[in-house]
């Protein structure tokens, strides 16, 4: 090669690698703008969000004042502004360079892309003329007060501030009603005559019996009196004066004009439009392409399954009899529950201060923030479920609660008790909720908000979980634990049959019964809430199969290699995400670690 050759590869190399250089900085600038890009627009979001939505604020411990003592508009103008502003999100969204993020990056913006969009196309189906169910409505607000900051004396002015607005949150609701029945969107009778009783319990004579004066019973001991009295007076004029009127003119406008309205199918299919509004929630709920029919057959599988294993319990019992017959004991033989509400309390907090010592097995990172065990509020709990979980504050002033369901103890059996704790307290929701809530360097939207199909699918797999934490010593216990697996498989089959298949509430109750152990009271409360949120019982049996999947998937992978710890640390460290999301994240960790 000549000298002049030589000289003019240096020079092509030369200039190459500058080209190269600038290049790579460049689109290290791009990126790194494309990044504060989208920190910015999503810190920007999530404020609208908390302005739109101020209990939301005050749930998660971050309201100001304003927030505080104001209630969300749920005006039909407000709900269109609200569908605009998302549509425009979107749009802003859309114009970051997603090709120019980091990995980190393009999954917050993935995730916040699927439920800006989902939250657009839910606005179609138009369900928010709907706002009052046996579960949730204006009937239920009083119980805001276990969210909303109670400590100082501007505290409990934001509250009366805030019951001071409540009449025009009561008339908004009633026009959406309205509305809905002029659409004919309307719930079902059977599911919406539970409300009234919630609603009676509103109408009292004297207001200090009103469930709104209940914080002010007791006032804070550095209050003053004069402070005391003034608070006290002004809650007794709010509630005599503004409250009752307007809830008992609901009460007739629900009884005389609504209830006539609903209609008398139970399934979102008797809906305009409802076969794709459920196929939209089963989208939703389970972030899968699984078709209602698919998981109507799945359902039938899993059910199929945990009756097997089932009757090999009830042989190891020795009981002579008919499965129908060995559901009647566990329904009816009173060693099997508690005779007080005092006493099944107590039976809960026993439970979950065992829990509490066998984590460290199986995590190897665990949350700071505490939980406590709580009884659901009476005025609710005829309506409610078994138990729930309600997670702490984002300021770290109010810790996670495991609310449990006292009425009726005859119908709470004992061998229950392990499951249910297992999955609303720890290893399920607290630890899963509290844990993503403490993953500082995610925005806000992941560590607050999150996928049905991951939280409840969570709480699903740690029931498996109480055997490696030394639970379910007792067959009946063990049963007990198939009984909560068989109950969501069930829900696969009656969720689909109710909303995509015609099938009736009966039969819905019958299928329910003739193949779980819960007692009645509990499986109609059970079909009640399927009927009033539709797709959302769907998520429970699907995350847990592709968690167990995964973690079969990484046994057979990495052998002896395998770490149950730092697999469920894997599993919870990037908070909830969907299901190809998480299998993305568990690939990663397996290849790791091979």
């Amino acid at each position: 090669m000549s000298r002049i050759a030589i000289c003019l590869l240096i020079f092509c190399i030369s200039l190459t690698g500058c080209t190269s250089t600038q290049s790579s900085s460049s689109n290290a600038e791009i990126k790194v703008d494309a990044n504060q890009a989208l920190d910015a627009f999503l810190e920007s979001d999530w404020s609208r969000i908390m302005q739109q939505f101020p209990e939301y604020a005050s749930y998660l411990g971050v309201a100001d004042d304003q927030q505080n003592s104001s209630w969300t508009d749920n005006s039909l103008q407000a709900y269109e502004e609200r569908h605009l502003a998302d549509k425009a999100a979107l749009t802003k969204l859309l114009e970051i360079d997603r090709s120019q993020l980091s990995e980190q990056q393009k999954t917050n913006y993935d995730l916040y892309q699927w439920q800006l969009e989902m939250e657009i196309k839910s606005y179609a189906f138009k369900t928010f003329l709907m706002p009052v169910s046996q579960r949730d409505g204006i009937q239920t607000l009083n119980n805001f007060i276990n969210y909303a900051p109670l400590n100082t004396l501007k505290d409990y002015q934001n509250w009366l501030a805030r019951l001071d607005a409540l009449p025009q949150l009561i008339d908004q609701t009633r026009q959406l009603m309205e509305v809905g029945i002029k659409e004919n969107i309307v719930p079902p009778i059977k599911t919406l005559s539970r409300v009234t009783g919630q609603f009676e319990r509103h109408l009292v004579d004297d207001p200090k019996d009103s469930l709104f004066y209940v914080p002010f019973e007791t006032l804070p001991d550095t209050f003053t009196d004069e402070q005391k009295a003034q608070l006290q007076s002004r809650a007794s004029f709010i509630i005599k004066e503004k409250l009752l009127p307007k809830y008992q003119d609901f009460n007739a406008f629900l009884i005389n004009q609504y209830l006539p309205a609903c209609r008398q199918d139970d399934g979102v299919w008797a809906l305009a439009n409802g076969k794709a509004y459920y196929e939209y929630l089963v989208d939703y709920f389970t972030t899968t392409d699984m078709t209602p029919d698919e998981i109507h057959q799945l359902g039938l599988q899993e059910v199929a399954r945990n009756r097997a294993e089932m009757d090999k319990v009830i042989e190891e019992v020795g009981f002579e009899g008919s499965f129908e017959e060995f559901l009647h004991f566990l329904r009816t033989d009173p060693q099997f529950y508690y005779e007080t509400p005092e006493a099944l309390y107590e039976g809960y907090l026993a439970v979950s201060k065992r829990l509490d010592p066998e984590l460290t097995k199986l995590f190897g990172k665990l949350p700071r923030m505490p939980y406590g065990v709580k009884a659901i509020p009476d005025n609710v709990a005829p309506q409610t479920t078994t138990a729930y979980y309600s997670p702490p504050s984002a300021d770290g002033m109010r810790p996670g609660y495991y609310y449990v369901n006292l009425y009726q103890p005859e119908s709470r059996p004992k061998y229950e008790m392990e499951v249910l704790s297992v999955h609303e307290a720890v290893p399920g929701h607290h630890l899963q909720i509290a844990l993503q809530s403490e993953l500082g360097e995610l925005p806000p939207f992941r560590r607050f908000l999150g996928f049905t199909v991951f939280i409840e699918g969570w709480g699903l797999y740690s029931e498996r979980l109480g055997y490696d934490m030394g639970l379910y010593q007792d067959p009946y216990s063990r049963f007990g634990q198939l009984t909560y697996d068989m109950w969501r498989s069930v829900r696969l089959v009656v969720d689909t049959g109710i909303h995509y298949m015609g099938w009736t509430r009966q039969q819905a109750i019958d299928y329910f019964k003739a193949n779980a152990a819960k007692t009645e009271q509990d499986i109609i409360n059970e079909i009640d809430r399927y009927i009033t949120n539709p797709g959302q019982a769907l998520a429970y049996k699907i995350g847990q199969l592709k968690m167990l999947e995964l973690r079969e998937k990484a046994k057979q992978a990495l052998g002896d290699k395998f770490d149950i710890r730092a697999f469920h640390d894997a599993m919870l460290g990037s908070g909830s995400v969907p299901l190809n999301v998480l299998e993305e994240t568990i690939n990663q960790w397996i290849a790791d670690n091979k």
